[in-house]
């Protein structure tokens, strides 16, 4: 899986390695990764570290082939590495929003097309992007994140078409705002994180957000709990299914 050095990632990595699996943890931060592999050790867990950017797709071919050749074949497959800008989209730099693609969406290509290829061969396997609520419903300061994410949505339900033949399911999991990295990095760093997340639930009408009507930020383990449903065998009927897990903050809504 993809983006399993922290966040959402590292979260569902953990979860399927408490359940026997052998994780091959993807991401660009070898020492986060190295740290990661240690302590799932120390705790039991089969957390393999390699090393790779998502959107090198001659990289992203090599480490797949050597996994498979040294671990054996990849039958589930995340997809959670994703970068964030944020900003006007009318002062936004291009190479900027290119390296939001490159990592969001190409990121995502490269991975499932390599892994997908393998898996129809096999006739079998499961894959879960982890897109945004941003996806669907336009958001001020992050609009291309949320346009990168619309893309990977649906590529990858594209790709669940292209694969279902083949015995391959393809899902998507849209968060809204979870505690990781990533939201804290969107804030003011001069309010208190309390503060911040109070804010994000009440909504803000000058920005057009409605809140959270579940009244939390959603933890990385509760976007995790989706993920593994999607990969497991108690959805082997659902496939380019886009699962929203943001505590009823788009209303349901799907663009």
């Amino acid at each position: 899986m993809s983006g399993a050095a922290r966040g959402i990632g590292l979260a569902t990595a953990r979860r399927l390695a408490a359940d026997g699996s052998t994780v091959v943890c993807l991401d660009v931060d070898a020492r986060a990764l190295a740290d990661i592999a240690h302590d799932g050790a120390h705790d039991g867990l089969v957390l393999v570290p390699r090393t790779v950017d998502v959107s090198d797709a001659d990289a992203v071919e090599q480490v797949v082939a050597d996994v498979e050749r040294g671990l054996g074949p990849v039958d589930r497959l995340v997809n959670a590495a994703g970068v964030i800008g944020v900003g006007r989209l009318l002062d936004a730099r291009s190479d900027d929003v290119a390296r939001l693609f490159a990592v969001n969406v190409l990121g995502v290509l490269n991975l499932t097309r390599s892994v997908g290829l393998r898996m129809a061969e096999r006739g079998v396997g499961a894959v879960v992007t982890v897109s945004s609520n941003a996806a669907s419903t336009p958001r001020l300061g992050i609009g291309a994140y949320g346009a990168s994410k619309a893309a990977a949505t649906m590529l990858t339900r594209s790709l669940a078409l292209e694969l279902a033949a083949h015995g391959v399911r393809c899902n998507v999991v849209s968060p809204g705002s979870t505690d990781t990295d990533m939201l804290r990095a969107t804030f003011d760093d001069a309010q208190p994180t309390d503060e911040a997340f109070a804010r994000v639930v009440r909504g803000s009408a000058a920005d057009y957000r409605l809140g959270i009507p579940l009244g939390r930020v959603a933890d990385a383990d509760d976007v995790a709990r989706s993920i593994e449903f999607l990969l497991s065998d108690a959805a082997r009927h659902v496939t380019m299914h886009d699962l929203r897990v943001d505590g009823g903050a788009t209303l349901g809504a799907h663009a």
